[in-house]
């Protein structure tokens, strides 16, 4: 009859619900072993995985690998002071410059010298240069740590008779790159300096030595007057500089003796203890009434008349 035929392919649901039968355990089992959820930066095809995918592309070879990391050591920044530095061949590792640099007369010949030292130049971004030093004037020279030698390396290449240089407490670095100078000037074997309370040979004063740095051996010592103990068991006479002493340096008669001129700090002079360990306190007669000399002048005039003495 019309109407009541059943749509061909059309099946007659059952409202009456039988037994269905289970999945044998195996939903349980694919739930096993997954662990936690990944973070949403550690799944490959999520946004925030590819977010910071494009932040890494961002970052320099250099700054992953810390290429622009400090250099290891002194640094030297500004236009002026690494251009000093160049023309006094102080020794560096490599010369940093900001990339788009204003290249005035300084920077030319900053990078003329280091090419001419076969020094290497390397371009960083000028945010890479000012974490380095914020005041850099887009350029930075690394300098080489300096290679101090030791007392006994000072003794052994001495000459005789000998002459020392010892520096109780000298703070100013150009002080110490006069004071290595006049010393290499006048033939003493090295100077000998404390490792605290005390300048280095930082870039300063290798340049206020004008290049002496590089051929006179320089030692760092614990105690000063431990040291003063070994040069006296070396046969060495002990000779402290100090302005207010009422012996005068013209009267000494020891110059052509084994010497150790000990000089102090340009405020406190010689502290106690190495006062007391110096055979003879001695003083530069001066005819104006000048309250003291400068501690690298003072010890050039001393080397000056201990030289002097010797050859007559």
């Amino acid at each position: 009859m019309a109407g009541t035929a059943k749509p061909r392919g059309a099946a007659r649901s059952s409202s009456k619900k039988g037994p269905t039968g289970g999945t044998g355990g195996k939903n349980k089992r694919r739930l096993e072993g997954k662990g936690p959820t990944p973070k949403a930066e550690d799944r490959p095809y999520h946004a925030a995985a590819k977010r910071k995918k494009a932040a890494e592309k961002k970052v320099s070879p250099r700054t992953r690998t810390g290429r622009s990391e400090r250099p290891k050591g002194e640094i030297v920044s500004g236009r002026n002071a690494v251009l000093e530095a160049l023309r006094a061949s102080v020794p560096a590792t490599e010369l940093i410059v900001a990339r788009s640099i204003d290249v005035d007369d300084r920077v030319a010949e900053s990078l003329q010298l280091a090419l001419h030292h076969q020094l290497p130049i390397r371009e960083v971004h000028r945010a890479e240069l000012e974490g380095i030093n914020a005041n850099s004037q887009g350029i930075i020279l690394a300098i080489k740590p300096y290679q101090y030698s030791s007392f006994q390396e000072i003794t052994e290449r001495a000459n005789h008779p000998i002459l020392i240089v010892a520096l109780d407490g000298v703070t100013d670095p150009r002080n110490l790159g006069a004071i290595v100078r006049s010393a290499a000037a006048f033939g003493a074997a090295g100077v000998v300096m404390t490792e605290r309370r005390a300048a280095a040979m930082t870039a300063s004063a290798w340049k206020s030595s004008a290049g002496a740095a590089a051929r006179l051996p320089v030692a760092q010592v614990t105690n000063m007057a431990r040291t003063i103990d070994d040069a006296k068991k070396l046969g060495c006479f002990v000779i402290g500089l100090d302005g207010e002493s009422d012996e005068t340096l013209s009267g000494m008669k020891v110059a052509k003796e084994n010497v150790m001129i000990v000089v102090g700090s340009e405020g406190k002079g010689l502290s106690r203890l190495v006062r007391e360990k110096c055979d003879l306190v001695v003083s530069i007669p001066m005819r104006a009434t000048t309250e003291s000399l400068n501690a690298s002048v003072a010890t050039s005039i001393a080397l000056f008349w201990v030289d002097e003495q010797r050859r007559k």
